[in-house]
């Protein structure tokens, strides 16, 4: 949690604030604000999220509130030390936009992947599912959508186009690093000779393997297909065993986004 803020608060302190970029979502009105007004960047987060907690904690869990009370004071103390450090700059605005928004949606999706928040829209989306019972994914966008649009009036075009490119890159980087942590590889191996290859699932590879009996479609032949779940590596060891041990198996392999239950991810 602290690392995913830490993460986050350094992109959009070297990144977003010294060129002049738009954000989304508070920290976004907070820089609007910041660079139209000269208003303090970390004060403004820090009463717009207590603003928001006042608003919408009565339906929202103690462990959501207390969880976005310390990310918020947290993220106000790093935003008033970054804020002191002198970033180097760079002519190459695009590049800048691009790494930027990496960098934040890195480190915010390491705080959502911990079930946290760093409050911002994150109060906002979640009373709102609670209260509603509203999918709000949509909503995020049309918010931060006008958000980007107001900086048009406060930055020039250019750098509203940029800021919008950034908050993309923040968007993709964030998804992939909620869901990269959880993939595994599935994979199907049909096979006259399954044992070897359970044998070898799990006690060389300490994975699980599930027996499942077939028949070919077309020659009617009993073909059983060992099913596992393994890490890149793991798919690519059982590989190389099979061309050296069992050549004539046929070996399917798929991505499986997320795996729940007892040697992967947790339930809760």
């Amino acid at each position: 949690m602290t690392l995913g803020n830490l993460i986050y608060t350094f992109g959009v302190m070297s990144f977003t604030v010294p060129f002049r970029f738009p954000d989304s979502g508070v920290t976004g009105i907070a820089v609007l604000l910041n660079y139209s007004l000269g208003l303090s960047l970390p004060l403004t987060v820090a009463v717009a999220n207590v603003i928001l907690l006042l608003l919408a904690g009565k339906e929202l869990s103690m462990r959501f509130v207390l969880w976005t009370i310390y990310s918020v004071t947290l993220i106000t103390a790093l935003m008033r030390i970054m804020g002191e450090i002198p970033f180097p700059h760079t002519d190459q605005r695009l590049l800048i936009a691009l790494i930027g928004g990496a960098v934040k949606g890195y480190g915010a999706g390491i705080v959502i992947r911990m079930g946290a928040s760093s409050g911002g829209l994150d109060i906002v989306t979640s009373y709102l599912r609670k209260r509603f019972g509203v999918e709000i994914g949509k909503y995020n966008f049309y918010i931060n959508l006008v958000i980007i649009g107001a900086g048009v009036f406060v930055v020039d075009v250019e750098n509203a186009m940029l800021g919008l490119i950034g908050v993309y890159a923040s968007s993709v980087a964030m998804d992939n690093t909620i869901t990269e942590f959880d993939k595994r590889k599935l994979v199907f191996v049909v096979t006259g000779e399954p044992n070897p290859i359970i044998d070898h699932v799990t006690h060389e590879l300490k994975r699980g393997a599930t027996l499942i009996d077939a028949h070919g479609g077309y020659s009617g032949d009993y073909r059983p297909v060992v099913m596992c779940l393994l890490t890149k590596r793991q798919a690519v060891e059982l590989k190389r065993f099979l061309a050296g041990h069992q050549p004539s198996a046929f070996m399917v392999v798929s991505d499986a986004n997320e795996v729940v239950g007892r040697g992967f991810k947790p339930w809760k």
